[in-house]
Formats: C-alpha cells, structure tokens, sequence
C-alpha cells in the first residue's frame, strides 16, 4: 500500500486533501464556529451528501472528524488560532500556506509539514522498509496521542454546546445547574447539603451549601447567565461580597457563562474573604469532567504486551 493511499471505503477525502478547504473556508480572515467552519470546508471540497452522511462507529460525522484532524495541526503549525473555545480563526502564516499549499496534497506532504509538530516514539524499527517510514501521517503518529486528540475535540465540542444551552436556559435552571456541580464535586459532604436560594429577596446571592451537618461552615453561590463578552465587572464581584458580608460569610463562588474582567480578578485576590471566580470555558470543563449535563457514550481500552506473560 502506497503512503498516500487510503485503506478505508469511503467518499470522505483523507484529511490532508482537506487542508486546503479548511483554510479556504477561513481566508475571509472571519472567526468561525467549528460546524460552521465544517460546512463551509464541505462547500469548498464538494463533498456529496452521501459523503457528509458517513458516520463512525461513535455515531460522529467522518468528514468533521477528519476536518478536525486539520484544525488540530493547523493551530499547533501556527496557521490557524483559536480565539475562543471551539472558534477559529487563520493567521497570517496560514493565509500564506493557504496560497502555497501543492494541489497534490498527500500523507507523505502532510508529514513533510506537521512531523515537527507530533510527539516522537522513538526511532524505527530495524525491519521497517522504506515505504513503511513513510506510512500515512495517522501511523507516525503515537496511536494513544490519537486518541488523546479525538477526546480533546470532542471535548471542546461539547463544552461549547454546554455553554450555548446555558447561556439560553431560564435563570432558575441555571442556579440549580451550578449547584449540581458543585455537589458532584464533593462540596456539602454526603448529604449533599445545598440548596436554591434564587428570588427577588435572595439578598444578592442564589444558592448555598453547608460543608457540615449543622451548616456552620457554608459557601454562598452566585451564578449569572450572561452572553459571551459580557465580562462580569469589578463592581459585580464588590456587591457579591457585600452580600457575603450581609450573611456574615467568608466564601463565596461566583460562577458565569461569560467571563471577568482584568480587575474583578485581582480584586478578588486582594480581599480576606475566599472568593473563587468560575467563567464559562471554566464552568463546563468541570461539568465534563464531573459528568453534570453530559453521559459517557463510549468507553474504548488500550492495550499493550503484557512482557511478564512472556517470561
């Protein structure tokens, strides 16, 4: 099998023939969502419906995972950057790519491009041919860190759907949701004493936890859904602790959709009471990572020599 063969029946075009749409896709110099990016890529490869129908075994649409495959050299190569999460936009050493990119685009020019970029595994074996070496770039590439790839974008898709569903959720939801995350993370012991304080008499905050029985240690929430750049401000965080202080409490979380301003941070780290500042990209990656609003589909093993069986 030649290096820029491809072994799998599929409409899909390898991902390295999928580089230039991509950057294409992005040479207005516009930032994009990942789906739209993808479909915008789809347009400029003249993918077929049947093509854009192709799913893997997980259930996800081949061509994005491939296209995400692009995206991930692309910004480790310093083509692309990511502005915010699952946003992309082209730098100017990817306009410059973009227009001197060979039409023939193959596994053996990808590894030619992005080998610098992918971790080592150590030198070839002695039994390996030359057209071994120059095996498509999904072989030179460490198999597990593969696989780490495909969890982190998969990842950042999620956490970005996460956000958006927030973001547009009714404010009692929200406040109940971040309450949800703070109990799977441990807080308020077994009992899992926390509970929705929300209303128009909340006294400035939305929810509380008790870390012991008799609630003599407790931690005040405040959770607000605001849009992407809008930044929660200094001011904000000196009415949240105001109203600590009402409460006569010491701890405090301030959790947002958005994000906090350059002061509202270091104010924070230069008052006594322990206030942590949660933002969005923040807020999901702990739902993710505590299973809050998200359910495992798929479980895969990895799996090696076991040398002592041979012994």
């Amino acid at each position: 099998m030649s290096a820029d063969s491809e072994p799998l029946d599929t409409e899909v075009p390898i991902w390295p023939a999928l580089v230039s749409p991509v950057l294409a896709a992005l040479s207005d110099g516009a930032t994009y969502h990942r789906k739209d990016l993808f479909d915008r890529a789809a347009e400029r490869a003249g993918l077929s419906s049947t093509a854009r129908e192709e799913r893997l075994s997980t259930g996800g649409l081949r061509y994005e995972q491939r296209m995400g495959w692009v995206l991930s050299h692309a910004v480790k190569a310093g083509w692309a950057i990511r502005p915010s999460r699952a946003h992309y936009a082209i730098t100017e050493l990817g306009q410059e790519w973009r227009l001197k990119l060979p039409g023939d685009f193959g596994y053996t020019t990808a590894r030619s491009l992005f080998a610098e970029f992918w971790v080592q595994s150590g030198s070839a074996s002695p039994r390996a041919t030359a057209g071994e070496e120059q095996r498509s770039t999904l072989d030179q590439i460490e198999p597990v860190e593969q696989i780490e790839d495909g969890i982190a974008r998969i990842r950042e898709e999620v956490g970005s759907d996460l956000l958006e569903r927030l973001r547009v959720s009714h404010p009692d939801f929200f406040e109940r949701a971040v309450i949800s995350l703070l109990l799977a993370m441990g807080y308020g012991g077994a009992d899992k004493r926390g509970r929705r304080i929300g209303g128009t008499n909340d006294g400035g905050v939305d929810g509380v936890i008790d870390q012991d029985a008799l609630g003599l240690d407790r931690i005040y929430i405040q959770a607000k859904r605001y849009k992407e750049g809008s930044n929660i401000s200094r001011e904000t965080i000196q009415a949240f602790v105001g109203a600590l202080h009402g409460v006569g409490a010491s701890k405090g979380v301030f959790i947002t959709t958005s994000d906090f301003t350059a002061n509202a941070r270091e104010y924070v780290k230069a008052i006594p009471s322990q206030v942590i500042l949660i933002d969005g990209g923040r807020l999901v990656d702990l739902m993710i990572e505590f299973k809050v609003g998200v359910q495992k589909v798929a479980t895969y093993e990895v799996v090696d020599i076991d040398e002592d069986f041979f012994e």
